[in-house]
């Protein structure tokens, strides 16, 4: 059995519960990333922002085991104006080298995945194993808890892949 680590970012709480379900459903463990500096009121939505517009890598705090001795690692955090939240750029960037294969799982109001996708593999130097994107408002609901266990059944067939794979679902040729 491979060994993968789900990593969190959740300014709203909205990533975390993905996480949760993530981790009820395949069994995994969870390392959770929280910002160095809090982020309230309007100030606090103004950095994030700023944070996406700019693509600054903010200081965090990490709790949990270390990426280092895992087979794959789970991202899942939050788009911020059609992008990567700063929070995750910082951990992605800071921990490049010591991650082994990466799957995305970002959490948009509409959209903005994509572009968070490719600043992961921007990142790293090389693309996920596999990716999808959530809707809060399905996250809210529930009704992305048959998706998720999907793709995280996916994560542990495609780890150790050489390339990117994406289910034939997932995939936009078959739309």
């Amino acid at each position: 059995m491979s060994k993968i680590l789900v990593v969190v970012y959740s300014h709203t709480g909205t990533c975390r519960r993905l996480a949760d379900l993530l981790c009820d459903q395949q069994g995994w463990p969870m390392a959770v990333i929280t910002d160095a500096r809090p982020r309230r009121g309007a100030i606090g939505t103004w950095r994030c922002l700023l944070d996406s517009w700019l693509r600054r890598r903010p200081p965090i705090n990490y709790s949990g085991l270390s990426p280092d001795g895992f087979d794959a690692v789970v991202l899942i955090a939050p788009i911020w104006a059609y992008r990567l939240a700063g929070p995750m750029r910082t951990f992605v960037d800071s921990r490049r080298g010591s991650l082994a294969d990466i799957a995305a799982a970002p959490v948009m109001g509409g959209s903005g995945a994509p572009n968070a996708i490719a600043e992961i593999g921007r990142l790293t130097g090389r693309a996920p194993i596999l990716d999808t994107a959530f809707i809060a408002r399905e996250v809210e609901d529930g009704s992305c808890a048959a998706r998720l266990k999907a793709f995280g059944d996916g994560v542990q067939a495609a780890k150790g892949a050489s390339v990117a794979t994406r289910p034939a679902i997932w995939s936009p040729q078959t739309a």
